[in-house]
């Protein structure tokens, strides 16, 4: 399907954006090929759960990679990169898989996932993945984990962006009841609603944590040890430290209960939300000398 002139504002979170020139949907490496060789600039987005498009939007083409395939062999789950990620862990709970449960209510794709890594509560989707498929611009390749390169919040796709990831095989312990897993899966979903409302126009958390071991020494020691998990320090401590709760940039505001979480009262542009995101950046590195990254991506 090929669209003309798109409000992007409809496919994404934060309901921001501009028309693009084009809009494509693709489901084959064929099809993906076919509109890369077309003329003009192209761009890759999934869900739009993690992305702030200009106002002025796109001015050439935006491709959506719509694989949505999801079969379950043994102990594996083959999936496309379009596939829903709530439908991922619903299927993986209902096959009795460990480990994606807590993935509940995250929005957005799975290729999107992969490329950034995505996680809650422990977990990450690198843990899981055994190989994944994708074009390079020329071919179909594929990689295996190691290769694929994953970090925090990272992987060698947000490094090569020209790269299209197309699907995935993971790799899961079947271990667990399929009932036990939904209930915890339900138990995370209430905490994350209640943290990030499904009608809130927000793409989550906007900046990364950070690990603590790479923090400078006098910032380590001011860190209270019970904003410590899994090694990382959440960057909402950093952000109630400088006063971010509440604060706004035209209808683009932090919440009063999360300083991390910006989002779209319903008259919000997306330059607001670049201006607000660069006034916390600035005020944490002048308060601790410290960098702030989003997870956020811009188009």
């Amino acid at each position: 399907m090929v669209l003309h002139d798109v409000p992007l504002s409809g496919y994404t979170r934060f309901g921001l954006g501009g028309p693009a020139k084009v809009l494509a949907d693709v489901a084959t490496p064929e099809e993906l090929a076919a509109i890369l060789a077309t003329p003009g600039p192209h761009m890759l987005i999934g869900g739009g759960s993690n992305l702030v498009v200009s106002d002025e939007g796109y001015p050439g083409t935006i491709i959506r990679y719509l694989d949505e395939q999801l079969t379950v062999e043994g102990d594996r789950i083959r999936v496309g990169a379009g596939v829903d990620l709530q439908k991922l862990v619903d299927r993986s709970n209902h096959e009795g898989f460990e480990g994606l449960h807590t993935m509940t209510g995250i929005p957005g794709w799975v290729g999107g996932a992969i490329y950034g890594n995505a996680g809650a509560y422990g977990h990450s989707i690198q843990e899981f993945v055994e190989t994944v498929r994708f074009w390079d611009g020329t071919e179909v390749r594929e990689f295996t984990n190691a290769e694929c390169e994953f970090r925090y919040r990272e992987s060698i796709f947000k490094k090569r962006k020209d790269w299209v990831v197309l699907n995935a095989t993971l790799r899961l312990p079947r271990s667990a009841d399929p009932a036990r897993m939904r209930a915890e899966s339900d138990r995370i979903l209430q905490i994350r609603n209640e943290k990030f409302p499904p009608t809130l126009k927000c793409a989550g958390s906007i900046f990364k944590n950070l690990l603590l071991a790479e923090l400078p020494p006098e910032v380590q020691m001011q860190v209270p040890k019970e904003v410590v998990r899994e090694g990382k320090v959440a960057s909402a401590y950093f952000l109630e430290q400088v006063g971010a709760k509440g604060m706004f940039s035209g209808g683009i505001r932090v919440a009063d209960y999360h300083a991390n979480l910006l989002y779209n009262t319903g008259e919000g542009t997306a330059a607001q939300v670049r201006h607000l995101i660069e006034l916390l950046k600035s005020l944490v590195l002048e308060h601790f000398g410290i960098h702030l990254e989003e997870e956020v991506q811009y188009a």
